[in-house]
């Protein structure tokens, strides 16, 4: 999740970085072995390590140019596993969510699939080789238009676009054997229940702003069948979807959900209030300084990442100062081969467009061993600052880290 320096990814790759080349905006779009090997290595640590199997979804991944859905001043993160801001408020989804949700609906080269949430045209691409058409919605004008033109300029022919509030649907072309919706409704919409073909599937990221749990609905006799998959966090579902929204964020109280990880595991079977779930565990013991339980995260293979994540709600206009902390322990903790592979814990500010504007780190934790200690800081917040994402795990080191009882409010 934390990104290598522009200008020594440039050098890496071969290229010439954009601030000493005029010509380099007008390059046509290209693929490089180094590119290739970014691609196979984002696959195999980030997407099949972290369980998905399905060969073609797989195969696809690898084959698919995710900077050319980017802009150009962000390709040097083109392929971690992260999502990206695209401008306009939106993101392109992290690898990973795009396959585990590309998977979910087990797409058949006969289907015609419904995509909502256009964005930079990345999970369109990603489907367009595994289905008959795909007919994709972005209520964003400008972000349709462009990807409109960027699936054309690379080529995929069955992918269907179209500007519009994807709440609604796109009835004209229904009924649809699946749906895909990669932006967060409170509800799932019921124009798109009654665009899906009895039988048919549609994954959706439903709940709060920063409480969201992936489902993967089956349409059974008129009626949706849900399965609850994981925890995530998507951008919210606008047009009408917001406007029906009932739970509304509260920027000036920033706080974290089971931040001592008291709570059950959720109806998924993941660590509830927390997202992307890697190489972790909930334990229960008296040790705990906190209640009975704890997290820990093992990891034993160097530059594999072992993760946490929570969205915060939070406006830097109102919220000036955070308290941080958190209690930690480890051991036999040692640093990837990574300039950032390392044990621990992080606040990444993000401004209204969602692009990032400063990190605040507790760590790195690394060593033989470690007994519980209670980290803690003041943070100053940036005024731009229009939400924040919060980070704990070992992001490629390698050994045994647990942590418990967060601490995330408003100073006084």
């Amino acid at each position: 999740m934390f990104r290598i320096p522009v200008l020594i990814l440039y050098l890496i790759l071969g290229l010439v970085p954009p601030f000493c080349s005029a010509t380099f905006a007008q390059r046509e779009p290209h693929d490089t072995e180094e590119f290739r090997r970014l691609r196979e290595a984002m696959v195999s640590t980030a997407v099949a390590a972290a369980g998905v199997k399905n060969e073609r979804v797989l195969k696809v991944m690898r084959e698919t140019l995710r900077h050319e859905f980017m802009p150009k001043k962000v390709w040097d993160q083109a392929y971690l596993d992260a999502g990206i801001a695209i401008g306009k408020k939106q993101t392109i989804s992290s690898p990973f969510i795009v396959a585990y949700m590309t998977e979910s609906i087990d797409p058949q080269p006969s289907d015609r699939v419904l995509e909502i949430g256009t964005g930079s045209g990345y999970q369109a691409a990603i489907l367009s080789p595994l289905v008959k058409e795909v007919y994709t919605i972005e209520i964003v004008e400008e972000l349709g238009k462009t990807a409109n033109q960027t699936l054309k300029r690379l080529g995929y022919e069955n992918v269907f676009t179209k500007v519009g509030d994807g709440y609604l649907g796109w009835e004209e072309h229904s009924p649809f054997d699946k749906i895909i919706v990669t932006c967060s409704p409170e509800n799932v919409p019921k124009p798109l229940v009654d665009q899906l073909k009895d039988g048919g599937m549609i994954v959706v990221p439903v709940g709060e702003r920063h409480q969201q749990t992936l489902y993967l609905f089956t349409k059974k006799d008129g009626e949706l069948v849900e399965q609850a998959l994981r925890p995530t966090l998507f951008v919210p579902m606008t047009g009408q979807a917001e406007d029906e929204r009932q739970v509304k964020p509260d920027p000036a109280n920033p706080e974290l959900h089971n931040a001592d990880f008291e709570e059950a595991l959720g109806e998924s079977g993941f660590v509830q209030g927390w997202y992307y779930e890697r190489l972790c565990e909930l334990k229960t013991s008296d040790e705990a300084p906190s209640g009975k339980n704890f997290l820990t995260f093992k990891n034993s293979v160097p530059g594999q990442y072992a993760h946490l994540m929570q969205g915060i709600d939070l406006d830097g206009r109102l919220v000036s100062k955070l308290d941080f902390g958190l209690n930690v322990r480890f051991q036999n903790v040692v640093n990837g081969p990574g300039e950032y592979d390392m044990a621990r814990c992080a606040i990444t500010f993000y401004d209204q467009d969602r692009r990032e504007i400063s990190t605040e780190y507790f760590g790195p934790f690394v060593g033989t061993q470690s007994d519980w200690r209670l980290h803690e800081k003041q943070i100053s917040v940036p005024k731009s600052t229009r939400e924040a994402i919060f980070r704990i795990g070992m992001f490629g080191a390698t050994g045994e880290v647990d942590f418990d009882q967060m601490i995330l409010k408003r100073a006084n």
